[in-house]
């Protein structure tokens, strides 16, 4: 089957969180779950808060946005970001949410803060994943900007690129291939190996394995 077109979303993360934020990706999640094929969804992301953003916040709608991004994580499909210049609050959020995430090179990512500290939501867990916290330390703590060679080297930037466009692109054929509810199969089994013992593991990679199997003897035998 031929990849499915390629859904786009675009955050601004200089506005602060917002309802209609919310309502973005999850209509952007709406899309692609309900289209069958194999789509891919680009996230493009740019500007950061500034130090009062976080005003007029309540727990309610970051409850909110943070089940989003968490479904957003979750699609049956490939997803990509990319980033350009100061990328910050919803803007990096839902970078680090992507399966591949591409940056110019003027990019810098930055955990918003306000007089007291730097924002404590999610995207700090994401960066410790990613990157480790010994490497991710300051950026964590006291909000210092990490530049677009240094996420490369981190490994929270898959690829630096002045043609994001090609980049996406190259995403789209990769994956075309390859079917969605298998990537995100695929995805929960990596996600779960950073915190699984092999023992606890061993099942859930045991039941991907028949699946695949099964889909490959037809459907007389995946019908059993």
């Amino acid at each position: 089957m031929e990849p499915g077109p390629l859904y786009a979303l675009e955050l601004d993360g200089s506005e602060p969180l917002s309802a209609t934020a919310v309502k973005a990706v999850a209509a952007l999640c709406d899309r692609t779950e309900d289209r069958g094929g194999r789509p891919v969804v680009a996230v493009h992301v740019t500007g950061a808060p500034d130090g009062d953003w976080a005003e007029g916040l309540d727990i309610m709608l970051v409850t909110k946005w943070e089940r989003a991004l968490r479904r957003l994580e979750r699609l049956p499909v490939a997803t990509v970001a990319v980033a350009r210049g100061d990328c910050g609050g919803t803007a990096l959020e839902a970078f680090l949410a992507a399966d591949v995430r591409v940056a110019a090179p003027d990019t810098r990512l930055l955990l918003p803060r306000d007089a007291t500290a730097t924002w404590p939501g999610m995207a700090g867990y994401r960066l410790v994943r990613l990157a480790g916290v010994a490497r991710i330390r300051k950026a964590l703590l006291f909000g210092r900007p990490v530049e677009a060679a240094e996420a490369l080297a981190l490994g929270i930037v898959d690829e630096l690129t002045d043609d994001p466009a090609a980049a996406v692109a190259a995403v789209s054929e990769l994956g075309g291939g390859v079917s969605g509810k298998e990537v995100a199969i695929r995805r929960q089994l990596m996600f779960e190996a950073a915190t699984t013992g092999f023992e606890d593991a061993l099942g859930a990679h045991l039941a991907a394995c028949d699946r695949a199997l099964r889909q490959g003897a037809g459907p007389e035998v995946a019908a059993l």
